[in-house]
């Protein structure tokens, strides 16, 4: 078994920039507290499916939505699920979890033309294009997971959502950079100008809100997943070759993705070939028009 190795920490001050800003985030647009006391209660062995049950019942326009998405294609289940209690049998607690998190974050990518180069509802099609080439990667790869899949594409770029929310001018002066200077990446941008980037603030989002460490990973590796120890990165380098197919097809905002191939290193260790990635291409626009359906952003 190879021996976890634990990337390297950010800097005392970076660290400290990243604390404040996501603490700021808390009094901007977080998660709803119904979603956050899902994840709580889905971490604790002692829950039950009922408790469960008991928490989503609280919130009708939640169930609602969860339901939208176990009925949909998206699944393929047999017949109508009429219950979250039917749903939560049938795909488990960790699964719902996830969708009730997919389902409650369009809210956060609210904010509309916030540069002339730059709309927040770009970020979300990306988002959501993100998530659906996930998906099908990791069904490609017989990864399993698919709800897990397409929550690590579809929140891969969330610290964006914390620069844009808690630093907003300082998120501009960014794109106003990169447009002057094509050259640079958007992640060395974001360190010159906020003393830290997006996998940064990301990462620090999902520890703040108890993501388990898989989606730590994403946000924090999607970029550089082969920094991971070997055990880690398959997810994380799934959302890594998501991000790539998405940027090629220049679906939303994909000025963060520096990459326009994948290391054919991380392609073998994927199990994963050059035509596979041209099979998913294919796939795309169809899985983005169901997905955009079920998550959609609200008015």
């Amino acid at each position: 078994m190879s021996e976890s190795v634990q990337p390297a920490a950010a800097s005392a001050e970076t660290e400290s920039i990243v604390q404040s800003a996501i603490q700021e985030i808390s009094h901007i647009a977080t998660l709803p507290e119904v979603t956050m006391k899902i994840i709580k209660l889905v971490e604790d062995p002692e829950s039950t499916a009922q408790d469960l049950n008991n928490v989503i019942s609280n919130d009708p326009a939640l169930g609602a939505r969860i339901l939208k998405v176990v009925n949909s294609a998206f699944y393929g289940l047999p017949g109508q699920i009429g219950s979250i209690n039917r749903a939560i049998v049938l795909l488990g607690l960790n699964a719902v979890k996830n969708i009730a998190i997919a389902a409650s974050l369009a809210k956060l990518f609210r904010g509309g033309k916030i540069a002339a180069n730059f709309d927040a509802r770009d970020l979300w099609s990306n988002a959501i294009a993100s998530a659906c080439a996930t998906r099908l990667l990791a069904k490609k790869v017989e990864l399993g997971l698919p709800d897990e899949a397409f929550l690590s594409g579809l929140i891969h770029d969330i610290g964006l959502m914390v620069e844009i929310q808690a630093r907003r001018s300082q998120f501009v002066e960014v794109l106003q950079k990169l447009e002057e200077n094509p050259e640079l990446s958007l992640l060395d941008a974001e360190t010159q100008v906020l003393g830290a980037n997006h996998e940064q603030f990301g990462q620090g989002l999902c520890k703040l809100w108890k993501f388990p460490q898989n989606f730590q990973y994403v946000t924090g590796f999607h970029h550089r997943p082969q920094e991971l120890a070997e055990g880690q990165r398959t997810l994380t380098g799934l959302v890594h070759v998501a991000d790539v197919i998405t940027k090629k097809l220049e679906i939303g905002f994909t000025a963060g993705t520096t990459q326009n191939e994948v290391d054919p290193a991380l392609l073998k260790e994927l199990g994963l070939t050059e035509d596979s990635l041209n099979e998913i291409a294919e796939q795309l626009p169809e899985a983005i028009e169901e997905a955009k359906a079920i998550f959609q952003m609200p008015g």
